[in-house]
């Protein structure tokens, strides 16, 4: 199976451009929604996270104050060092899991850290969904209602615009409109069905 590593810099349109190949019936692996789950009250990551920062990240429903981490990991390296040794083991080993479960000739992994993260995670492909950095801090400043002190924050700590770019295979351009972006998705996923059943054809 073509494992396909989709990424991007923060507010760059990641889940837009997975959820168009998921219209397509591509099956699609979230790393985002794997740590929602595994942060979800009673889960281990959760206990762990309460005893790294303290339970001033709960709500009082005991659910995940998810700004306030944020707010503490960017606000201080070893806070963000702290959250990915907890929480990147974990989502690696459930993409794991469930990326040996999917029955499809490809399938897309989305994991904005694919770049950033110390593991190194088995895909064939790099898709990089990209955009202006002006076009992504304003994305996320109308999407999160957080400060842009922040977001320049979060978008200094992930990789280099022109690395990302380097390490791409392939590279979806989303400063166009909706239009434009789920004609460039088509368009590789036509060319990954291609590139999928020649690899089954010739294994």
């Amino acid at each position: 199976m073509l494992k396909v590593g989709l990424t991007g810099g923060i507010g760059s349109g990641k889940s837009t451009v997975s959820d168009l190949f998921a219209k397509l019936g591509v099956p699609i692996v979230d790393a985002d929604v794997i740590a929602r789950q595994l942060v979800q009250p009673g889960q281990s990551a959760l206990q762990q996270l309460c005893k790294a920062f303290g339970n001033e990240i709960l709500n009082l429903d005991g659910s995940l104050n998810r700004p306030m981490l944020r707010q503490l990991a960017f606000s201080n390296s070893i806070h963000k060092q702290r959250l990915d040794a907890i929480m990147h083991p974990l989502i690696f080993e459930q993409i794991e899991t469930q990326v040996s479960k999917v029955q499809s000739v490809y399938c897309i992994l989305a994991i904005p850290l694919l770049l950033e993260s110390a593991k190194k995670y088995a895909v064939d492909r790099v898709l990089v969904v990209d955009c202006h950095q002006q076009t992504q801090l304003q994305r996320v400043l109308e999407r999160d209602q957080v400060g842009q002190a922040q977001v320049t924050a979060i978008i200094a700590s992930q990789v280099d615009r022109q690395l990302r770019l380097a390490a791409a295979d392939d590279v979806i351009d989303n400063d166009g409109t909706r239009a434009d972006l789920a004609e460039q998705v088509k368009n590789l996923h036509n060319s990954y069905l291609l590139l999928a059943t020649a690899r089954t054809t010739s294994a």
